[in-house]
């Protein structure tokens, strides 16, 4: 498998299909490269360069103890981009992966970046706050971190209708379901636990002024994990010049459950 080890000795694996302008696709919790797989058999067929790696303690990569907050993820994709070279590379990130890349600019800048999308990203805040009100009560993470410490199985399988709406009529089949709970469970519990942390409490608000390529946000009207008030329509009001597009009755899963949408529109984003 194709891995590279990180500054602090973690090993990384990624996918690297196709050839052209390189994109790179941080992924959502708690899953892996492989949710990105029908963009990037898209893009791949239409002409770029994609990437997409497993986060520390996900999917194929190690599970180190420690590690699992966002200066650490942003230098393992610095790592990442500066192993394979990459440049004018466009950085593509979901939910928690939406702050691997901000914090990426933020730390190390943006001479290797041609632009940044967020999809359904925590960014600039998720959790609420006496100066965020629009985000989840602190309540709402500890009982996360509670369901997974108790019995991470059936929490996830618990989580995976709110996660692609189901719950409220979006059409996803039993295999989806089963395939989400598969990649969660290959996951370190730890890094699984300690994530919820840093995604809820990270405050990425000074990140985005730091922000100065050309930035598009997709965000679902209906996310019922990442609401948009919260996240998606700050961070498109925060970041000079990025472009909203919000996707009608999209859940947070959008990815997949519009997934040709999303297609279409990453890739009008990269033509530019």
């Amino acid at each position: 498998m194709p891995t590279i080890t990180t500054r602090d000795g973690t090993d990384l694996y990624y996918k690297d299909w196709g050839a052209g302008q390189p994109v790179l696709f941080s992924h959502g919790w708690p899953l892996s490269a492989d949710m990105w797989d029908y963009q990037m058999l898209f893009l791949a067929q239409h002409g770029y360069r994609v990437i997409a790696f497993d986060r520390r303690g996900f999917g194929r990569s190690a599970q180190p103890w420690n590690g699992y907050d966002y200066d650490t993820f942003a230098d393992d994709i610095s790592d990442l981009i500066e192993r394979l070279d990459l440049t004018n590379v466009v950085l593509v990130g979901f939910s928690m992966g939406g702050g691997d890349i901000v914090r990426y600019i933020a730390r190390h800048g943006s001479g290797r970046v041609a632009g940044l999308a967020l999809l359904g990203a925590v960014t600039p805040l998720f959790m609420k706050t006496p100066d965020h009100p629009a985000g989840p009560d602190r309540a709402v993470f500890d009982g996360i971190r509670a369901g997974l410490l108790a019995d991470r199985a059936q929490f996830l399988a618990d989580f995976s209708p709110i996660f692609y709406g189901a719950n409220h009529g979006t059409a996803v089949s039993q295999a989806v379901f089963d395939q989400t709970l598969q990649i969660a469970l290959t996951a370190s519990i730890k890094g699984t636990i300690d994530c919820v942390t840093a995604f809820s409490e990270t405050d990425f608000r000074p990140d985005m002024a730091k922000i100065d390529v050309p930035t598009l946000v997709l965000h679902g009207d209906d996310d019922q994990v990442v609401p948009f008030e919260a996240t998606g329509k700050l961070a498109a009001e925060m970041i000079a010049g990025a472009t909203l597009k919000l996707y009608p009755g999209a859940p947070h899963a959008f990815p997949l459950t519009h997934k040709d949408q999303v297609n279409a529109d990453l890739l009008a984003f990269l033509r530019g």
